[in-house]
């Protein structure tokens, strides 16, 4: 039960394999009363799961952040136990792209000797990762999140970790996932990987720049703005914004008429009317979660776009603020 509980690339983002954990899981010490530590904010292809597992019997502890995103990880050490068998543990938020201390998290486990599992689909191809100088055990990566293809994806399986796959098939991948592999897709990861590598080996930084020029105009010009998540370090290419007197869905429709593409939390949530679940443990007495705004920045946005979306996204807030001013409507007409 416990690998569909790290399968975010396999399952959710990257159809990779329903296949991630051996070891200590492959015993069955999750059904027999192990726990699983994780976090509130997780994307919901590994919160669910979790969440699953509890309905069936299994201890699950989901640590809290703070108010910029933070995990605290001595919160991590104290919740550790003899029953502890598994943590799992984004390295990027989806939605604010805070970054947690995975090296530092991977590290605690090791000396615990706990498996470690990072969902790392929001870090790959952001900031450089040296997999050869962690402690990780299992990491999920998902092409499409580096200009890849979508669909495909992969588990990287350290070394030294006892591995067993969940469903038994072919021969294929060294064993560790039966099924014809699907070598185009395979390929496109590959070679998305090679050149996101190269961007990252260039040291070009258009991406920050792009979004510290975007989030710096917007604040100066959008009374009642703040970003999600501002003081935690964060991945170069996402910015979530909160801004006071709109409805997140309202903002959406105005923006997309203007060529803006932007989300309410991200893609994964979209068709769901459920406020933020990152936010809403960011800020649990607060609003922000069902008015704020995704903005996501890629090296091949140009610096025409980054100047059209500091034009419109303040014009749009504006209107959306007047709308909803009692007596607009009356004043209108």
């Amino acid at each position: 039960m416990i690998h569909s509980t790290l399968a975010y690339s396999a399952v959710a983002a990257t159809k990779a394999g329903q296949s991630e954990t051996g070891g200590k899981f492959a015993t069955g010490r999750i059904r027999h009363g192990g726990r699983v530590v994780t976090t509130a904010v997780e994307h919901s292809a590994v919160l669910r799961p979790c969440q699953d597992l509890e309905r069936r019997g299994c201890l699950v502890t989901f640590l809290g952040v703070d108010r910029e995103g933070n995990v605290d990880v001595a919160e991590l050490e104290a919740a550790i136990g003899p029953e502890t068998v598994l943590v799992s543990m984004m390295w990027a938020n989806n939605e604010t792209g805070v970054l947690f201390p995975i090296e530092k998290i991977a590290e605690t486990c090791r000396q615990k000797d706990l498996l470690f599992h990072t969902d790392a689909v929001q870090a790959v191809g952001k900031i450089p990762i040296r997999l050869r100088d962690t402690a990780i055990n299992f990491l999920s990566l998902s092409a499409h999140k580096f200009h890849g293809p979508k669909g495909v994806g992969a588990l990287y399986i350290n070394r030294r970790t006892r591995f067993r796959p969940l469903i038994a098939g072919g021969s294929q991948e060294n064993g560790k996932r039966g099924g014809t592999e699907n070598v185009a897709s395979i390929v496109g990861l590959g070679k998305a990987a090679e050149l996101a590598a190269k961007y990252l080996e260039e040291g070009k930084c258009s991406i920050r720049s792009f979004r510290n020029r975007f989030e710096k105009s917007v604040l100066e010009s959008v009374n009642g703005a703040s970003v999600n998540g501002a003081g935690a370090p964060r991945i170069p290419n996402t910015s979530s914004f909160s801004f006071e007197g709109i409805e997140s869905s309202a903002a959406l429709l105005l923006l997309d008429r203007h060529g803006i593409c932007c989300s309410a939390a991200s893609a994964c949530r979209t068709g769901s009317h459920d406020a933020s679940h990152v936010l809403r443990a960011m800020n649990a007495n607060g609003d922000s979660a069902r008015r704020s705004l995704r903005f996501s920045f890629s090296r091949f946005n140009t610096e025409a776009e980054i100047d059209r979306a500091i034009e419109v996204v303040p014009k749009v807030i504006g209107k959306l603020r007047q709308s909803a001013r009692p007596g607009a409507v009356a004043a209108a007409t």
